[in-house]
């Protein structure tokens, strides 16, 4: 989806319950796959992975980049929905998981795509899901898989509900220093189950913006 190219978008301040997961199996020596502590739990054609550092302006939505190394692989398995707010809301959803990553890799919760995709706890979920992994020394490596979603729409238009899966079985933590792949065997602690509160930016654009996330982690309906 090609629009037109925004400013960077202040973040909002909301109230939302969060839980946040830090990626992949991991080594029992790693808390890379720990829950973080404090955070509270909110019970189309396939889109395109992410594309490398250096992708042409088109792969660029809204002007900002998203991209992410080849070994970061992030699969958006699902179906554009025929309501064009919805399909809008779901490109972007996919926006703001690129958005986290490409502050994992970049080493900063600074990029300019987290403030154009994330709003409120959107914003503060993906910042806390980057420190964790700087804190660690961790990156990531491997495929994350999204499947299964579904869309809901607000009666005002403003607001979309996306929902699906996550399937990390094969998304590892990386150490920074030593390169070192964290792997363990792949469990229902792999699985998790999202819900993004997707809002649009009140400018007349078609930019969403990720507001708040619920996550049901070991989630049985997803493997």
């Amino acid at each position: 989806m090609k629009r037109r190219s925004l400013p960077v978008a202040a973040a909002l301040a909301t109230t939302a319950a969060l839980l946040l997961t830090a990626c992949g199996s991991e080594d029992d020596k790693s808390s890379a796959n720990d829950k973080i502590a404090g955070a509270e739990q909110g019970t189309g054609k396939p889109t395109e992975s992410a594309q490398p550092s250096g992708a042409p302006a088109e792969d660029k939505p809204d002007g900002v980049d998203v991209s992410l190394p080849k070994d970061m692989n992030l699969v958006f398995d699902w179906e554009t929905p025929g309501d064009k707010n919805e399909a809008a809301a779901m490109a972007d959803t996919a926006n703001f998981f690129r958005a986290i990553y490409r502050g994992v890799n970049k080493r900063t919760t600074d990029d300019a795509a987290l403030a154009v995709y994330a709003t409120g706890d959107g914003l503060r979920y993906a910042k806390t899901q980057i420190d964790v992994r700087l804190e660690g020394g961790w990156t990531a490596t491997g495929t994350r898989r999204h499947y299964q979603a579904t869309t809901r729409s607000a009666s005002n238009g403003n607001s979309v509900e996306v929902a699906f899966c996550v399937d990390s079985t094969k998304f590892y933590s990386k150490e920074v220093k030593t390169g070192k792949v964290l792997k363990g065997a792949p469990s229902i602690s792999d699985y998790d189950r999202f819900k993004i509160i997707m809002v649009k930016l009140p400018t007349g654009d078609a930019l969403w913006q990720a507001s708040k996330v619920y996550v049901e982690t070991k989630a049985a309906q997803c493997q």
